[in-house]
């Protein structure tokens, strides 16, 4: 199983970004996806997640600002991010609890997107 995430870049604080993650391999099913970031010097700190789809979570602060949706036929993640803030800077990986078909459920990591919000 492999996940891979797309869609960072270089924006201006108040813009906006999208990101995908999309989930490959052998998946039985996928229970929850989630975005989290980590900052320079700092650690990696939970964002959003969604689980069989609909039930979705937001760390405090992007609360209002990112929406976290998921496409179960492709098996991705998305993240649209709006409102950006330069404190949002940081590289997003993606993470996702999936089943394989023999039954066993663990956790994946995909490589990660670098953000970076700046005028």
């Amino acid at each position: 199983v492999q996940l891979q995430a797309s869609g960072g870049g270089l924006v201006q604080p108040g813009g906006s970004l999208r990101l995908s993650c999309a989930a490959s391999g052998s998946i039985f099913s996928i229970n929850v996806m989630a975005w989290y970031r980590q900052a320079p010097g700092k650690q990696r700190e939970y964002v959003a997640g969604i689980s069989n789809g609909i039930r979705t979570g937001y760390a405090d602060s992007v609360k209002g600002r990112f929406t976290i949706s998921s496409d179960n036929v492709k098996n991705t993640v998305y993240l649209q991010m709006s409102s950006l803030k330069p404190e949002d800077t940081a590289v997003y990986y993606c993470n996702a609890i999936i089943e394989s078909y023999r039954g066993f459920s663990r956790s994946y990591w995909g490589q990660g997107t670098l953000v970076t919000v700046s005028s």
